[in-house]
């Protein structure tokens, strides 16, 4: 991936202003059509003002309207900021910490993290070939025993296509019909699916998938080809960055911080800096005008 430096950062993003006209060009490459002149016509940009007007007719259009910018108090500035600080980090960066670096409220660093946490929501691709699956729970502070079952704790499962990409759920438990429901759900049939030995699932050959087996329960991590060690490897991310960094993150929004991690490992080896996929999302998720 190209690294996409601060000081670039400064360089194309100075101001406001800055900020705006990459947001009008993101979200109308060709030119803005004007629904008066129903053409693309020429816009100018009004001073002071988050908006452009057209030449001819005088109709104005709102380039953050529809985005996670709209009728934010915050300068734009600050939100690209933070994009670029999200997506410059592997274990992830704190609310503080932005709250720290852009001299905003922390309720304000708060909302920037949820919004542009929507960005990294992707629909998860079917995955093939070899694909590992395993479990972790997360947090939980009540007393009770470890692993498995242990009180208080919120169940993750993770899909991991060696070499590729990785899909994580939240899931209620950790029975055949949930655990099974979510293979079927993300791999495409005939891919070899590797799992510890775990009786959920025993009906993956039935199913139509190749089934290999690692022995965790006789500590055997390694048997063959047989392993789950790059999911592994992304929950140990995954713990790192929420023990290190969150601290503690509530079951409401857990989901919400995987996808975060999620979008991570999967854009890990673009061509494009990540900042730069993110950035361009906010017109893909834009409502654009009719």
């Amino acid at each position: 991936m190209k690294r996409y430096t601060k000081n670039d950062f400064d360089a194309q993003f100075p101001t406001d202003d800055a900020c705006l006209e990459f947001v009008k060009n993101a979200r109308w490459p060709d030119g803005i059509s004007c629904k008066t002149c129903g053409k693309i016509t020429k816009h100018h940009r009004i001073t002071g003002r988050s908006c452009y007007s057209c030449d001819w007719c005088g109709t104005q259009v709102y380039p953050l309207a529809g985005t996670i910018f709209h009728k934010s108090p915050t300068s734009l500035r600050s939100w690209f900021h933070a994009i670029f600080l999200m997506a410059s980090t592997r274990c992830g960066i704190s609310a503080k910490q932005v709250e720290r670096e852009l001299g905003v409220t922390y309720k304000t660093a708060w909302r920037i993290f949820k919004h542009v946490r929507m960005l990294m929501d992707e629909k998860p691709r079917k995955l093939s070939g070899q694909v590992e699956v395993d479990e972790t729970y997360v947090g939980g502070r009540r007393p009770g025993k470890r692993g498995r079952g242990a009180a208080g704790k919120t169940i993750a499962m993770g899909l991991a296509k060696r070499q590729g990409r990785i899909v994580v759920k939240v899931v209620p438990n950790v029975k055949a019909k949930t655990l099974m429901g979510n293979v079927t759900k993300h791999v495409t049939p005939a891919s070899t699916v590797i799992t510890d030995d775990m009786s959920s699932y025993g009906g993956l050959r039935r199913a139509g998938f190749q089934h290999l087996k690692v022995r965790h329960s006789a500590k055997v991590y390694v048997e063959g080809i047989a392993h789950t060690n790059t999911v592994d490897g992304f929950w140990s991310l995954v713990k790192r960055g929420i023990d290190g960094t969150h601290h503690a993150v509530s079951p409401k929004y857990l989901q919400a911080y995987l996808n975060e991690y999620t979008f991570r490992y999967n854009h890990r080896n673009d061509e494009s800096p990540m900042f730069t996929t993110l950035v361009n999302r906010v017109s893909s998720l834009a409502a654009r005008p009719s």
